[in-house]
């Protein structure tokens, strides 16, 4: 397997947010592109990235498909070493080993050993969302921040025209609505009101997706695992599906 980057960025920051919830993953090369799907150890969150072949300069893969686990934190400290104007190389040899290579006015080369991981293939479910929000990035992260301030878990409120996110603490609150707009499109399947608590400290981790798009879809039910996307258009897709939390009260 050969794969040549001239814009490593993509791939690049899709790791350095992987890593954060995944710390082994398998890699599978197929003619559309290099993907991965993982779940995180306490099987809470599972994350699903694709980096399509068009956006490779030189994309050589034996066979139908070829498949590299590698450990993500190693992966992550190498490719922080790569420059905006580096032609990213990723190569795998015959010791079992993954080459990474940079080039630029000078070229360094790496390499990492690849792993075993037990050979268990995550699928990523089917689901059905009847809430689906597209909006700008930064609204969604604003808003994780903001009710991380008073609490370790969030609740998603979700009709037709509005979206609330809210958190409540042992004594604060936070409370934002977030309404149909120029740059926010809510989409409720019925006149339902849908409601679903999660994790702040998954969410955090995931919403560094806007490093990648200025645009998130998010799709979630009544106590049902969200959905969270990031994706540039013939380019990468990062999505990440979270379990929700079910009070015992």
């Amino acid at each position: 397997m050969k794969l040549v980057l001239a814009e490593p960025k993509y791939f690049k920051d899709s790791i350095s947010i992987v890593s954060e919830l995944v710390s082994e993953a398998k890699f599978k090369a197929t003619k559309n592109g290099l993907k991965l799907v993982a779940m995180d150890p306490a099987n809470v969150a599972m994350v699903n990235f694709e980096l399509l072949s068009s956006c490779f300069t030189e994309y050589e893969v034996s066979g139908e498909e070829e498949e590299v686990a590698i450990n993500l934190a190693n992966l992550k400290q190498i490719l922080r070493r790569t420059k905006g104007d580096d032609i990213l190389s990723l190569e795998t040899t015959e010791d079992n080993k993954l080459k990474i290579e940079m080039k630029s006015n000078t070229t360094r080369s790496f390499s990492i050993p690849t792993l075993e991981i037990d050979d268990k293939e995550q699928k990523v479910p089917d689901l059905s969302f009847p809430v689906v929000v597209e909006m700008d990035s930064t609204t969604l992260t604003e808003a994780v921040e903001d009710v991380s301030v008073v609490a370790e878990s969030v609740t998603f409120l979700g009709s037709k025209e509005l979206l609330c996110v809210k958190a409540e603490g042992d004594l604060s609150k936070a409370f934002i609505e977030i309404k149909n707009n120029e740059t926010t499109s809510i989409k409720a399947e019925t006149d339902d009101k849908y409601k679903a608590k999660y994790s702040l400290e998954y969410l955090k981790k995931m919403i560094s997706g806007s490093k990648l798009s200025a645009k998130t879809t998010l799709h979630f039910n009544t106590d049902y695992p969200m959905k969270l996307e990031y994706k540039v258009t013939d380019r990468v897709l990062l999505s990440f599906i979270l379990a929700p939390r079910v009070d015992n009260d």
